[in-house]
């Protein structure tokens, strides 16, 4: 069984995500994304060439790690074989009628909808994921964050309001591009890495709920390790590239600190078609 946020149990789903099968492939895909941008050759240079190179290169690290997130969300849905899992050409449009529709009706009148997919506008929204469970043909739209920290709740709301009226065209996306792909559910989710501001209902959730999304027993604990070993990656190649100046005659005295600033840069340890929020399984009746 497996613990649910409110308290309650759900059912253990048949796949897991097992640390010890994965980890060889989780430190793979650290080790791509660390050697783009953020190797100890990189850090080195970037020290000797001083504090200007070297703040652009840790404003890299939150991007690197968006990355990491992504492919690392794709690694664990692969023990999931229901699952389809898109992140190339997804595009999509959000017309101003779809807008209309999001913003002012309630869900029950739009959640049966679904617009052409190739009817344009000049705004769009491009999701991280699009993961489509074959088995059940839900889709889910995912827009994954490091951290919903300096987001006002008014940005959220744009965001989930955006991400509803794209979800109109996934149905026809994914038939008409996708070799036929069916969907009659779509649903989106912001995943917050950093666990705040969750609104389950509201489709936030914490990484720590991907589990469910996914439907694999360990994919939020897998993705915790997955963080932590790009974090602790990083710390070792910046200390590396401090001793490695050091000894290289450069002015090292005292030894600077790797800011991660309040946004928590670094990673921390710790047929008719239904358009809505991702949900939660819901706790078993006793």
């Amino acid at each position: 069984m497996n613990l649910n946020t409110d308290g309650g149990t759900t059912p253990a789903y048949p796949h897991a995500a097992d640390l010890a099968v994965l980890q060889p492939s989780l430190e793979a895909l650290v080790d791509e994304i660390v050697a783009s941008g953020l190797s100890r050759d990189t850090l080195g240079c970037a020290l000797n060439a001083g504090m200007t190179e070297v703040t652009s290169v840790l404003r890299a690290v939150p991007a690197a790690e968006g990355r990491l997130l992504e492919r690392g969300i794709g690694l664990v849905a692969g023990r999931n074989p229901d699952l389809v899992v898109l992140t190339q050409n997804l595009r999509l449009p959000v017309t101003k009628a779809a807008s209309e529709l999001v913003e002012m009706n309630d869900p029950s009148l739009y959640r049966s909808l679904s617009l052409d997919a190739d009817s344009g506008g000049r705004k769009t929204y491009t999701p991280d994921l699009l993961i489509l469970n074959r088995r059940s043909e839900v889709a889910h739209l995912v827009d994954v964050k490091r951290s919903l920290g300096s987001y006002e709740l008014s940005r959220i709301a744009e965001l989930k309001s955006r991400m509803l009226a794209a979800a109109l065209v996934v149905p026809d996306l994914l038939y008409k591009e996708h070799r036929r792909l069916r969907a009659k559910e779509v649903r989106v989710v912001i995943l917050n890495a950093s666990n705040q501001k969750a609104d389950i209902d509201g489709g936030v959730w914490p990484l720590s709920h991907l589990d469910h999304l996914l439907e694999v027993n360990g994919a939020g604990n897998a993705m915790a390790q997955l963080r932590e070993l790009f974090q602790h990656r990083i710390e070792e190649n910046w200390s590396m590239a401090l001793t490695g100046r050091r000894h290289a005659g450069g002015k090292a005295e005292k030894r600077p600190t790797l800011h991660c600033g309040d946004d928590d840069v670094c990673g921390s340890t710790r047929l008719p078609v239904s358009i809505g929020f991702a949900r939660a399984p819901r706790a078993a009746s006793p």
